[in-house]
């Protein structure tokens, strides 16, 4: 097509140059085929770009829904190998979380220890018993209270004193009590 323009465009202006001016009505025809032929080319451009386009409106179209289709398999594809690998990863971390509570729970037990360690530390320096001096004591209770027992004294219930209560007491003389001593408070210093 342009091939054809061109040959065109070779011939006017070759035979209008040749001539210069001597066959007027001549170049007149050449402009007006010249003319002619830039409309036609313009006309099968417009053409050509008009089938392109509808061409690429039809084949887009196909174009586009294969895409889609090839999309939509590789998605499936991926899914299913993310799928098994979503399972091994969710396995991976269930793991690392149960070795995660296991360290804690080993670190809150020592902190425990450690804790009961220095607070045992601590009552037997303010002298205060511990579980087993009273489980001691309670054993030695228990053997004195058999002894007592065994010797055939009987040893001393609750009831005991309020029997005793309720009997008189012989009274004793005033002067054996001793007065009690109280503490003078210290006077306030007076001012001058």
């Amino acid at each position: 097509m342009a091939a054809k323009f061109k040959k065109t465009a070779k011939k006017s202006t070759g035979k209008s140059g040749a001539k210069r001016g001597a066959d007027k009505p001549g170049a007149q025809e050449q402009a007006e085929r010249l003319s002619k032929t830039l409309s036609e080319s313009a006309q099968q451009i417009w053409l050509a770009g008009v089938g392109a386009f509808g061409r690429a409106q039809a084949e887009g179209t196909k174009l586009f829904e294969g895409l889609v289709k090839e999309g939509l398999n590789l998605e499936q594809t991926a899914r299913k190998f993310t799928g098994g690998q979503a399972g091994a990863l969710r396995d991976a971390v269930e793991s690392k979380v149960g070795q995660a509570r296991e360290r804690a729970s080993d670190t809150w037990d020592r902190l425990e220890k450690v804790f009961e360690d220095r607070v045992q530390r601590a009552l037997v320096k303010l002298g205060v018993p511990g579980r087993d001096d009273l489980n001691e004591l309670s054993e030695r209770v228990e053997s004195l209270t058999r002894e007592l027992r065994r010797q055939g004294g009987a040893p001393a219930s609750r009831k005991a004193p309020a029997k005793a209560a309720a009997q008189p007491k012989p009274k004793k003389a005033a002067a054996a009590k001793k007065p009690r001593k109280s503490i003078a408070k210290p006077k306030p210093p007076v001012a001058p």
